[in-house]
């Protein structure tokens, strides 16, 4: 996917700060962070939304979610909480075409969310 923005990161084609990657999974801090610790994490696979996730595709969302745990105690968030979000669609604020997951920590949340 040439015009897509996280697979130009995964690819090095366009600069990320990336925290962590492994054969399936990257990491980046977010360019606006909304916590102290807001980190993308993406599958290196081009997914556009939840929507098109395929039966293939359970071990992978698997992986996202050991990365995040790897992630939260690597940067010291594990013990005080942290949030793991998706946005799938528009009306939910996905501004880019790749599933991607939100790992904020480091600050209090409230319930529900905005």
């Amino acid at each position: 996917m040439n015009s897509c923005l996280f697979c130009s990161i995964i690819k090095g084609d366009v600069k990320g700060d990336i925290v962590y990657q492994d054969e399936s999974v990257v990491a980046f801090r977010d360019i606006h962070p909304k916590a102290p610790v807001h980190i993308l994490i993406v599958p290196r696979k081009h997914i556009a939304t939840l929507l098109d996730l395929e039966q293939g595709d359970k071990g992978l969302m698997g992986d996202i979610f050991y990365a995040a745990t790897r992630l939260a105690k690597d940067k010291g968030i594990s013990e005080d909480g942290f949030r793991v979000v998706l946005n799938c669609g528009p009306g939910a604020g996905q501004s880019v075409y790749h599933i991607h997951f939100h790992m904020l920590g480091g600050r209090s949340f409230s319930w529900p969310p905005g």
